[in-house]
């Protein structure tokens, strides 16, 4: 019953809500890239790790300083490492655990580093929870894209077999049609009893090769044809949207 709650009582169950709805897997990657550079932006800023207290070491402020960016890319390193294992193994199952590691990942760092005053800044670490949910996102719409593009092979190679059953199916109809019209005007060649077996066969024939004909360009017709779906899930898309596929 929780499942029909609540978003959270979703993400309690480990199902992953999507955060982002791109068309493509390609909007999806230059997402990626764009939030990349903003994390290497608030790197070169100095902004990613934030050393709160100007240390003094031997009563030298400049040692303070020159500790504080030691400790400032250790915890870089250390962060970075964590979330990049996340991110290279976010998939459809473990989404909400990913997400998980990266926010215990920081816990612990700023943790251990309380008495240095040594914090992860809130907007870098949201930019790699964004980072991990973009990849994920990424990662499901590419298997999609790929489902789809192998449908879609599936489908051409049936209309393209069906279309030559169809033309092959015309061809033995036409040859019907010959051999009955030369039948026909060798009405003299043969007894009236032979010759109207004969025309009575090949009429048979060309029936039967009429009716395949149809059935095979009936069927190659259908291939052209499909359906229209309506979905409408408040959980994904929202109030009053739906989506019409």
């Amino acid at each position: 019953m929780a499942v029909f709650d609540d978003s959270l009582a979703l993400a309690a169950l480990g199902v992953y809500e999507p955060s982002f709805n791109f068309d493509d897997s390609v909007d999806y990657q230059n997402e990626i890239d764009g939030v990349r550079a903003d994390q290497k932006d608030m790197i070169e800023d100095k902004n990613a790790v934030i050393a709160n207290t100007k240390w003094e070491v031997e009563g030298s402020l400049s040692k303070g300083e020159a500790m504080n960016n030691r400790n400032v890319r250790l915890t870089l390193r250390a962060f970075n490492n964590e979330c990049a294992a996340a991110i290279s193994n976010v998939k459809w199952n473990n989404a909400n655990a990913m997400l998980k590691r990266i926010e215990n990942a920081r816990s612990q760092i700023d943790k251990a580093n309380k008495s240095n005053d040594v914090t992860i800044n809130e907007a870098y670490y949201q930019l790699k929870v964004r980072e991990l949910q973009l990849t994920h996102e990424y990662k499901e719409k590419r298997q999609e894209e790929r489902e789809l593009a192998k449908e879609v092979a599936r489908q051409e190679r049936e209309e393209s077999r069906l279309i030559r059953d169809a033309e092959q199916a015309r061809k033995d109809e036409q040859k019907y049609q010959s051999l009955l019209k030369k039948v026909r005007a060798d009405a003299g060649l043969m007894s009236a009893e032979e010759h109207q077996a004969k025309i009575d066969g090949l009429q048979k024939q060309l029936d039967e090769a009429h009716q395949k004909t149809e059935r095979a360009e009936a069927m190659a017709e259908r291939t052209k044809s499909g359906f229209v779906y309506v979905i409408s899930n408040v959980g994904s898309f929202g109030e009053d949207v739906i989506k019409i596929g």
